[in-house]
Formats: structure tokens, sequence, C-alpha cells
């Protein structure tokens, strides 16, 4: 491809891939929900449910400052290992491809790691432990989130970004029911989140063959350059600097409150911690529907009319005033009418960003490394939520605090995505 003066780079994402080695789009459409959803029930279940009842368990006078601090150090662990897992996926040379052997490595170190959480009984142990869950499994989402580049024909990538959001939000909401049901013996819940993972994730491997990349040839490695990755370079990729900048603006909103549910529910709607933990999974539920409706339409839609901007907008304005409910009726009603809402506009949200960020990436051949930064705007927003949303609380002395910022970042979430020019 001809040089472009810098501030006009053409992203790589709008290249076609080759094709698969067998089987068909169908297939891997069809794969792409399980897979995501064994990743992200573990988001959904662990630091929104189990670790912070687990941390309560040990010392429920310091509960918020400890899972604040926990989960900002994990946070960070977190944000390095995504990219750092894409590079190194994007350099393997090996028989099954480029991101298989990461992929099942990553889903069984995590998997170890939550055993030892499952024996953890105290603070450090937990961590620990959490810290390398947080390596672990960003090591196997990452290559598993360059399938899309990889793999997937543009005319098909917003249907794939669909299923695979159905799948990441299935997980999510699915992790908050199965964590709240699974309250009473955390143990059990950490070793079934383990297990599942790494059954599906190997399963995908198998049944979703890459091409071998034995004969690859890598430019020599260069730390500098690798570091440079974590400065999104808005003049020499302003699309991709925008798309990011989008999403982690929405996600860090969305997530700083919802990532507080249980406390939210237990202390601002009043609902106490029992109560709180037997009403996530009617939230859930709800939020659920309401995010599938959205994606089955958004998704296919985009596809159709060629057109991702005008979704992301809209999807981050709906979530911004979901955030308006909470504040103006701190209710269980309100707490319902919010779920409904926000699951609206973060489903249709997650059915076309992903899209939206494959056909910005900057290089073709560093598609992993690249979506590793990218899903550092996913991932460390939800690792990183119980942190902030701490940090929000104590600060201002209450809940009532999170909606406001969660209300600002949404919509500057949304106006993000207007300055991209290579994708309408």
């Amino acid at each position: 491809m001809a040089s472009a003066p810098a501030s006009t780079v053409e992203p790589d994402g709008i290249d076609e891939p080759r094709p698969l080695v067998h089987g068909t789009v169908k297939r891997l459409l069809g794969w792409i929900i399980p897979a995501n959803l064994s990743i992200y029930i573990l988001w959904g279940a662990i630091p929104t449910v189990l670790l912070p009842l687990q941390i309560a368990g040990i010392d429920p006078a310091n509960k918020v400052a400890n899972l604040t601090i926990i989960t900002t150090i994990a946070a960070f662990a977190a944000m390095l290992a995504q990219p750092l897992a894409g590079m190194i996926s994007d350099r393997t040379r090996s028989r099954f491809g480029r991101r298989a052997p990461w992929m099942v490595a990553g889903v069984l170190i995590g998997g170890l790691a939550l055993v030892g959480m499952a024996l953890a009984n105290g603070l450090v142990q937990i961590a620990i432990a959490w810290i390398i869950v947080q390596i672990a499994y960003n090591f196997a989402q990452g290559p598993l989130s360059a399938i899309l580049p990889d793999r997937v024909p543009r005319a098909a990538r917003g249907t794939f970004a669909a299923l695979a959001g159905m799948g990441a939000m299935l997980g999510a909401l699915g992790g908050q029911i199965a964590g709240s049901m699974l309250r009473s013996s955390i143990p059990t819940a950490y070793l079934l989140l383990a297990g599942l993972a790494l059954i599906v994730i190997v399963l995908f491997v198998v049944f979703n063959p890459d091409h071998s990349s034995r004969e690859q040839q890598n430019p020599p490695f260069s730390m500098r350059a690798f570091l440079s990755t974590f400065w999104v370079n808005p003049v020499r990729h302003p699309d991709f600097f925008w798309a990011f900048t989008g999403r982690l603006l929405l996600y860090t909103g969305y997530f700083a409150v919802t990532g507080f549910q249980l406390y939210i529910l237990a202390d601002y709607i009043g609902l106490g911690e029992e109560g709180a933990a037997a009403a996530i999974p009617i939230f859930g539920l709800l939020s659920l529907v309401g995010m599938i409706a959205a994606m089955l339409v958004g998704g296919p839609l985009s596809d159709k009319l060629g057109r991702r901007k005008v979704f992301v907008f809209a999807s981050s304005v709906i979530v911004g005033v979901a955030f308006l409910v909470p504040l103006v009726m701190p209710t269980y009603t309100g707490w319902l009418i919010f779920t409904v809402i926000a699951g609206i506009g973060f489903g249709m949200f997650q059915s076309v960003d992903q899209a939206l960020m494959s056909e910005v990436l900057p290089s073709k051949d560093s598609y992993a490394k690249d979506l590793g930064v990218v899903n550092i705007a996913a991932t460390l927003p939800q690792t990183l939520a119980p942190a902030i949303g701490g940090a929000i609380v104590l600060a201002f002395g209450g809940y009532a605090a999170l909606f406001p910022v969660g209300i600002v970042l949404a919509i500057l979430g949304a106006f993000a995505v207007w300055p991209i020019k290579a994708v309408k």
C-alpha cells in the first residue's frame, strides 16, 4: 500500500482477510458467541459479585477501600497484558497459527489462578490470585478479539460484532446472575467458571483452525515500538484514536456505575447486602433482554446501511440518558427502568463498535496488538470500575455522585466518534 501523509494514513482494517482454512464464516459466527461468553462470564461474576462478597466477608468495615486497592492493582496488570498478548501472538510462529496457543494457555493458567482464589483466605492471597487471573484471561481474550479482522470479511463484520457482543453481554450479565446464585459457595463458583472457559476455548480452537504461521516473517523486535503502542497517536492514526477514545469514555461511565451495582443496590437503593445479591439476577435478565434486542437490530442493520457512527453515537446518548433515572428515582423501580434503557443503549453499542474498530486498525501486521490496545478501553473500565466507583463514593460521601459522572462520560463518548473519516 502506498505511503500517505502522516495525518491521513489509511487504516489496514479495510483489507479483506484470507479464506478460512476450512468451514464457513457462518460456523465461525456461531462459535464466537460461546467463546466470548466463556470469558466475559468471568468479568460479570467475579469483580461485580463474587470478589466484593469475598472481600466483604474478610473485613466488612473496610470493604470499599480493600476492593478499591485490589481492583486498581489488577486493572493495571490487565492494561499491560492485552497489548503484550497481542504483540506476542502477532509474532507467534506455529502450526496452529498465531492465536490458538495463547488462547489455550491463557484459559489454562487463568483457571489455575481461580483455584488459588477459591483456596484464598486472606486479602494478600486474593490480590495475587486476582492479578494472575487478569493477566492470564487477557492473554486469551486479546488473541480471540483478533479473530474479527483476521478471518471475517468486511461485509459480515457488523453481524459478527453483534454476535460477539451478544456473547460478551450474555457472559457479563449471566455472570452476575451465576455469581448471585452461587454467592453462598464462592470457591465452587470459581471452579465452575474456570472449567467452562477452558472447555469452550479449547473447542473453539479445535473446530475453527487457523492457517499455519510457521513461515511467517517477523520484523526485528523493538521495545521502543512496543511501548509506543500504549500511546494512540492522534496525528498519524486519528480514526483509531477517536474510536479508542469513544469506547474508553462510554465503558468507563457505564462500568463505573454498573460495576458497583452490588453496593449501590445495598446501600443507595436500600435493599441491604442480601437483598441486593438476590435482586441482581432480575436486573440482569431485564438488561439482557434489552441488549439482545438492540444487538439483533443494530449489527445487521449497520451492515445493510454501510454505516457505523450513527449507531455508536445514538447508543452512547441512550446510556447517558439512562443514568438520569436512578439519580432522580433512587428506588427499586428506578433501577429497573435504568437497567432496561441502559441495556438497550449498551447492546446497540456492543453490536456495532467492534465492527467500527476493526475498520480503523493501523496495520494488518499487528491486528492483535492493536486490538489489545483497543481492548484496554473495554477491559480496563470493567476491572477498574469498583476502584473508580469507590474513589467517587469516598470522595463525595455517597453513591449519587456516580451518575453525573456516568452521564458526562457517555455523552463525551458519543461525540468522540464523529471525527472518524474512514468509516461512515
